[in-house]
């Protein structure tokens, strides 16, 4: 045999589970017919991108056709980040400029190059249980350990003493994703203070910074006027935002991101440095072109998130009505789902017998739940909700 990495290997050949989940409702569709498969595996968006994105689209390919698909500096389109700098400032009432910000390939580029950043051997990087999956792949990539740390069970709020004492000398971030997946849970200004005041804490006892990561690619995406969704840099200094607009544009195919430093992160030009450095090292030479000059005709708009609104309402009704326990989602577009028997994967296969596609909460590391990925056509679900309860029947919920 040929001597390559087996980790990568074992990446290759088995993927996540939610795509392994995703690809046999492709062959599920081919069979029976799409009609007839309830897939709610992907957080791919069904909402269409904002009309503002296809004009945008239109105005720049009618223009110069050389320049909109060459190469831009490698942290970006200048004009870009100097909008994105600039919108900040004004929303969240940031301190930015163009200096600041990093454009990025989507959320996963933003994450693997502020984590290559950082980390170094013996690093360890604390994700909140439940959470996305390949947040583990990326910090061991960047050479860390990645400690998971669970949220309360009723709830999935941060169980800040939980974290409290997680954090150690080797603590290099915290990875904190609000609204988050899989559970659609936002946390609150007072738990973001709280976590900011220990990490303030320990950043002085062991004379330098622990960094909170914000990933932050659902953030547009709440759906009751009370819930608000804290902008992290404006409660604790040391944080690094990696933001896509994959969700709040419909346009995950498209890859395109950024990562803002504040100009309050410790030696943050150096820091800034280290993550051009890390996109250079993993290949980013620079985000798509294209779709960088499209960003700042875009910020600040949306797909039309009144239908996931719509969608998490049918369902967290049905749901609950069929007897299962749902916890409350007040953005992104998942619900979590406690399983009604201990084995999740096994309930995820048993609802396979409706055509009801489910992802099990096992890889997201916190057992016994599914994760349902509500950012499908409201048809769908509402064709689903026979098989939901159905299936409840067959488990004697309520």
């Amino acid at each position: 045999m040929i001597p390559i990495s087996e980790k990568m290997l074992e990446l290759g050949e088995k993927s996540s589970v939610i795509r392994e989940i995703f690809e046999y409702g492709n062959r599920r569709r081919a069979e029976i017919g799409a009609e007839n498969v309830f897939d709610f595996s992907l957080g791919n968006p069904s909402v269409p991108a904002p009309p503002e994105v296809n004009a945008a689209i239109r105005e720049l390919l009618d223009g110069d056709a050389v320049s909109v698909h060459g190469y831009t500096s490698a942290p970006g389109d200048m004009n870009t980040r100097r909008a994105v700098a600039e919108y900040l400032c004004k929303t969240h009432g940031a301190s930015l400029k163009a200096e600041n910000i990093y454009m990025t390939c989507g959320a996963a580029a933003s994450l693997t190059a502020t984590l290559n950043a950082i980390c170094v051997p013996g690093d360890e990087v604390i994700a909140l249980a439940p959470f996305f999956p390949e947040y583990r792949v990326f910090a061991e990539k960047a050479g860390a350990v990645l400690v998971a740390v669970k949220c309360r069970e009723h709830d999935m709020q941060i169980d800040v003493s939980a974290l409290d004492a997680a954090i150690n000398c080797k603590t290099k971030a915290i990875i904190i994703n609000s609204p988050n997946n899989p559970t659609g849970v936002v946390y609150p200004e007072e738990t973001i203070k709280e976590i900011s005041n220990i990490l303030k804490k320990r950043s002085a006892e062991y004379g330098k910074p622990i960094y909170i990561i914000a990933d932050e690619p659902y953030r547009e995406l709440v759906y009751d006027g009370h819930v608000k969704v804290p902008f992290i840099p404006n409660y604790y200094d040391e944080t690094v935002v990696c933001y896509s607009f994959s969700k709040s544009l419909s346009l995950p195919g498209e890859r395109i991101g950024y990562v803002a430093v504040g100009d309050k992160c410790t030696e943050w030009k150096r820091l800034f440095a280290a993550i051009c450095g890390a996109g250079r090292s993993l290949g980013f030479v620079c985000a798509p072109s294209l779709f960088q000059k499209i960003v700042p005709k875009c910020l600040g708009k949306t797909a039309d998130i009144s239908i996931y609104k719509k969608n998490r309402d049918i369902l967290v009704g049905a749901l609950t009505k069929y007897g299962y326990y749902v916890i409350r989602a007040d953005g992104a577009f998942y619900l979590f789902v406690k399983s009604p028997e201990a084995d999740a994967a096994a309930f995820c296969e048993k609802a396979k017998k409706y055509e009801l596609l489910l992802v099990p909460s096992d890889s997201f590391s916190f057992p016994g739940y599914v994760r349902i990925a509500y950012c499908v056509g409201t048809d769908m679900i509402e064709r689903s909700l026979p098989a939901f309860e159905a299936l409840a029947k067959e488990y004697g919920l309520k």
